[in-house]
């Protein structure tokens, strides 16, 4: 991800009595997420994966696996992410419920809705999996315009392919 890129952290699971929110001691699965956005503000593209904590090592994950060195980082002011700040461009505001980060906030929402509305039960071996179908739907929808002709692009620029090789002979 370059260019303007929101993170934040979140829970999945369900309602636990007097356990709101991210609470360290809870069954709910904890969560990392990142999207691009586009000069206008709209979601280019979304990364999501479960963390084991909120520490400055399991965050930085993401950032190492998806987000360019240049990107202009914008995330909460949660402390976690103070470490990482001296290696990447990151601003950290507010998060005023949720209304300076809309965009990232109807998408966690959207990948909250699609794993209830999808699945029974939220696996802990099985959530990862989950994210990642979500994400691959997501990102490839964001290219709906363009990805028949990156296909023929493709195959086009590729080498020949025989029957004799796909077959094994």
């Amino acid at each position: 991800m370059k260019g303007n890129v929101n993170v934040d952290e979140y829970v999945v699971g369900g309602y636990e009595e007097g356990k709101p929110g991210r609470s360290y001691d809870s069954i709910k699965k904890k969560a990392v997420c990142a999207v691009e956005l586009t000069d206008g503000g709209k979601v280019k593209r979304f990364y999501t994966f479960k963390i084991p904590d909120y520490s400055a090592k399991s965050l930085r994950k993401i950032f190492e696996k998806h987000i360019d060195i240049d990107a202009k980082i914008t995330t909460d002011k949660w402390k976690g992410y103070n470490p990482i700040a001296k290696e990447y461009d990151i601003t950290q505001i507010l998060s005023d419920k949720g209304s300076n980060f809309k965009a990232l906030h109807v998408m966690i929402h959207q990948v909250k809705s699609w794993i209830r509305t999808t699945y029974s039960w939220v696996s802990e071996n099985n959530i990862n999996r989950y994210f990642d179908e979500f994400c691959y739907r997501i990102n490839r929808s964001q290219s709906k315009d363009t990805i028949f002709n990156n296909l023929i692009k493709r195959m086009v620029k590729s080498d020949n392919i025989y029957h004799k090789e796909i077959i094994g002979i």
